[in-house]
């Protein structure tokens, strides 16, 4: 397979030096490797070839990066159960089980969303990032719920616009230890990685980070938690995780933001992306995936203790 081009967007109010911006955006990568990607004539500010690790970014700036081959461009179909929840020539929308990753990265090497994809629509191979056939939009690997996939580059980049432009509308539940502070509210609230802990994402302070906005609402209050409909406007890395536990409810089982020790015992964290809106060629389409049983168990479970 040849190399990866990776399009990214500084959305960041002020500037930022293009090296820093690419360790935030490409974890899965060293600064000093990304810094031999911009040396090496890899990577592009508008167009242009940019070869200054230091090269300050201004707001909208696009990013080109060719990124080289790697072991994880070599997907292999794989025969895994997909919950298929629609299907046309143009898109292919799955519920998603928790403890699936949507595509290969490191330590994720089988077994993927895109894995399984490849071996049920073998056309999806080509569209968009090489590893990432078809993805538009992710889902963490505990979260279950709907997620949409591309089978060709005009819906791919359709469907891209629509995210991009805050078109969607997602909706998820979340069963959250606590409770917010109202019972409908907004948040919003800057998201960056936490340098510290690159696995992590951290609110800071307004201008700083990328602009992030939730909405949401209580459903349902029990002693000790509460159910949330949880409205993600944009789409940062591990978004609903990091505002509800900003709010000081952090989701139950979610170790990373939440509890060490969780409150309940579910093996994973309550977040399922029960809905989602989308425009396909055809028109406004919505799609809905089913509370999986061991959530709905949880909460039947609540419900002999509400207040």
């Amino acid at each position: 397979m040849g190399e990866r081009l990776v399009v990214l967007l500084f959305e960041e109010e002020g500037s930022q030096r293009l090296d820093k911006f690419l360790v935030a955006s490409l974890p899965e990568y060293s600064r000093s490797q990304l810094q031999g990607l911009i040396k090496g004539g890899r990577v592009e500010v508008n167009g242009e070839l940019t070869m200054k690790s230091g090269f300050k970014l201004e707001r909208l700036a696009q990013v080109r990066v060719h990124l080289p081959p790697t072991e994880t461009d070599k997907v292999l179909p794989e025969y895994l159960p997909l919950d298929v929840l629609f299907e046309d020539e143009d898109v292919l929308v799955v519920d998603k089980p928790a403890g699936m990753v949507v595509h290969p990265a490191t330590g994720h090497k089988a077994g993927t969303l895109v894995h399984a994809v490849l071996a049920h629509a073998p056309e999806v191979r080509g569209v968009g990032e090489a590893d990432r056939w078809g993805v538009v939009h992710r889902l963490d690997k505990d979260t279950s719920g709907v997620i949409i996939v591309a089978k060709n580059d005009s819906t791919r980049r359709w469907l891209q616009k629509q995210f991009r432009n805050h078109l969607v509308e997602k909706t998820y539940l979340a069963l959250v230890d606590g409770a917010p502070p109202t019972p409908a509210g907004r948040v919003e609230a800057p998201i960056l990685r936490d340098t510290a802990q690159r696995k992590r994402m951290q609110v800071v302070p307004m201008g700083r980070g990328r602009e992030a906005f939730s909405e949401y609402r209580v459903l349902e209050t029990f002693r000790e938690h509460t159910l949330l409909e949880v409205h993600p406007i944009t789409g940062r890395t591990h978004q609903v995780r990091v505002h509800l536990a900003f709010l000081g409810c952090p989701v139950v089982g979610d170790t990373v933001y939440g509890k060490r020790k969780p409150s309940l015992s579910l093996g994973r964290h309550f977040l399922h992306a029960a809905r989602l809106k989308v425009t396909l060629p055809g028109g406004e389409r919505l799609f809905e995936a089913p509370l999986p049983r061991e959530l709905e168990e949880a909460l039947q479970h609540l419900r002999g203790g509400v207040l």
